[in-house]
C-alpha cells in the first residue's frame, strides 16, 4: 500500500526490491548473530571512543558485500564506476533502508554509500592520478572517507574557515583544525577544505580549495573522538593538521573553487537527511499505531483516547508532507533545476517534523519508550542531531528568505 501517487520508474522499483531482500537476508541475520556486540555500547567502542575492531570489521563486510551486489555505489556517476542512478533513487533507497531497519538494525545504514563517507559525485573531479590510486578501494567499500569543512570558529558560516594550504614546491602544506568530522576516527581519506587565497577568501570571492588527504599522512592527527549524548564513543572527531604535505594529485577540482564541491556534498546531505526523517518517522509511527491497539489503560485501548492519538495523526500528516516534498525536490534537481529554495524548505520542514514524531511516539509508549530495547531514544538523538547537520534550520530559513527576496516566489 502507498499514499504516494508518484510511481518510481521500473529500474528503481527493481532496485528497491533487491535492496529490501538484501536487508532481510544479510543485515537482519547479521544483527541477530552479533546482537550483544552491536547493542551494548560498552562493547561497541574502545576506550578512546572509536568503534571496536570487531564492529569495524562488520561494517566493512557490509559495505563490501553491498558493493558486490551493485548497491553501495549505485548513485555515483557511471564514468566513476557507479550505477548512475538519479537523486529520486537515492532518496527512495535511503528512505526504505531507514524504514525497514529503523535504529535497531543499524548496520543497514552502511548498505548505501553516504556522500561524505564513500563514492558519490563529490569525487567526480578527482585528479586522474588520484582516481587511479584511490577510487578502486573507495568504490568497492574497502576504504572510506570523511568530509572536513566545519571548524571550531566556522560552523554555519563556512567561509570563516582558518585552515590553510600554502604553496610548497609543486604542492602545498596543510595546517589547521577541523571539528565535527563524521567518520574521521576510522576513515582512510579526508576531503578537506582549506584557504588557498586569503585575500579572495576574505572577500568571499573564492579562495578556498578542496583536497583529498590520506589520513595516514605525517602530521594528520585525530586529536579527540567527540562523545555526545552520554555515549562512551562516537563517530565524529577533532582533527589537527601539522604541515601535512599535499601533492598536486590531492587537489580536487579547480584551485580556489572548493565551495562548489562543498555545496554539492551539502545538497546530497539534505536529500539524505530528508530520507532519514521519512524512513525513521514511518518506522516509529508504525510501531506507535500497533502499540496503541494492544496497550490498554483504564479498561480501554490507547487507540480510543483522542488526546493520545491526535498528536500521532498530526505527525503522520507532517511525515507524509515531508515525503511528498522530498520526492518533489529530488525530481526538480534530477531535471537540472538548482532548487535551492525548495531543498532548504524540504530539509528544514522534514527534520523538525521528524523530531516531533519520534518524541510523540516515545510519549505514547511511556517508560518503555525510553528503554534501549525500543531504540526510540536512538531515533530521537538522530532526529535531534540532523536539525543541525548539513545546514541548521535557521540557516535554511535564511536561504529561503534570500531566494524569495531575489524574486523566486514560486510555491
Amino acid at each position: 500500500m502507498t499514499a504516494i501517487a508518484y510511481d518510481y520508474p521500473e529500474d528503481v522499483r527493481m532496485l528497491l526490491d533487491a535492496v529490501g531482500n538484501f536487508l532481510k537476508t544479510k543485515i537482519f541475520p547479521l544483527h541477530q548473530k552479533h546482537e550483544r556486540l552491536l547493542s551494548d555500547q560498552r562493547l561497541l567502542y574502545e576506550r578512546d571512543g572509536r568503534f571496536a575492531p570487531d564492529v569495524l570489521r562488520l561494517i566493512h563486510d557490509v559495505r563490501v558485500a553491498s558493493a558486490q551486489e551493485g548497491f553501495y555505489a549505485m548513485c555515483a556517476p557511471q564514468h566513476m564506476g557507479g550505477g548512475g542512478f538519479p537523486l529520486v533513487a537515492y532518496f527512495a533507497v535511503w528512505e526504505q533502508i531507514f524504514r525497514m531497519c529503523g535504529m535497531k538494525y543499524w548496520l543497514g545504514h552502511h548498505v548505501l554509500s553516504h556522500w561524505a563517507k564513500g563514492p558519490s559525485a563529490v569525487l567526480d573531479n578527482l585528479h586522474p592520478d588520484a582516481k587511479a590510486i584511490l577510487l578502486p578501494d573507495i568504490m568497492s567499500g574497502k576504504a572510506t572517507l570523511c568530509f572536513g569543512l566545519s571548524e571550531p570558529e566556522a560552523g554555519s558560516d563556512a567561509a570563516m574557515i582558518k585552515t590553510r594550504a600554502t604553496p610548497d614546491r609543486d604542492g602545498w602544506r596543510l595546517n589547521g583544525n577541523k571539528i565535527w568530522t563524521t567518520n574521521s576516527p576510522h576513515a582512510d581519506y579526508a576531503v578537506i577544505f582549506a584557504v588557498t587565497d586569503p585575500e579572495r577568501a576574505e572577500r568571499r570571492a573564492g579562495g578556498i580549495s578542496t583536497f583529498i588527504v590520506p589520513t595516514a599522512s605525517t602530521g594528520f592527527n585525530i586529536e579527540k573522538v567527540i562523545r555526545m549524548w552520554g555515549s562512551p564513543g562516537g563517530d565524529e572527531a577533532m582533527l589537527h593538521f601539522d604541515n601535512v604535505r599535499l601533492e598536486p594529485m590531492h587537489l580536487v577540482g579547480s584551485l580556489h573553487s572548493g565551495f562548489r564541491t562543498a555545496m554539492l556534498g551539502v545538497n546530497l546531505g539534505r536529500i539524505y537527511n530528508s530520507a532519514r526523517v521519512v524512513g525513521i518517522g514511518r518506522w516509529a509511527l508504525e510501531m506507535a499505531f500497533e502499540y496503541a491497539k494492544v496497550r490498554r489503560t483504564f479498561g480501554r485501548p490507547l487507540s480510543e483516547y483522542q488526546g493520545v492519538m491526535f498528536p500521532l495523526a498530526e505527525s503522520a500528516m507532517q511525515v507524509h508532507a515531508a515525503h511528498l516534498m522530498s520526492l518533489n525536490v529530488a525530481q526538480l534537481i534530477d531535471r537540472g533545476a538548482t532548487a535551492q529554495k525548495e531543498l532548504s524548505m524540504t530539509k528544514a520542514f522534514a527534520v523538525e517534523a521528524g523530531v516531533k514524531a519520534v518524541d510523540r511516539v516515545i510519549q505514547l509508549h511511556g517508560a518503555i519508550g525510553m528503554t534501549n530495547e525500543m531504540h526510540l531514544t536512538d531515533a530521537y538523538i538522530t532526529m535531534r542531531k540532523i536539525n543541525v547537520a548539513d545546514g541548521t534550520n535557521e540557516i535554511l530559513r535564511r536561504q529561503i528568505v534570500k531566494q524569495m527576496l531575489a524574486g523566486d516566489l514560486a510555491l
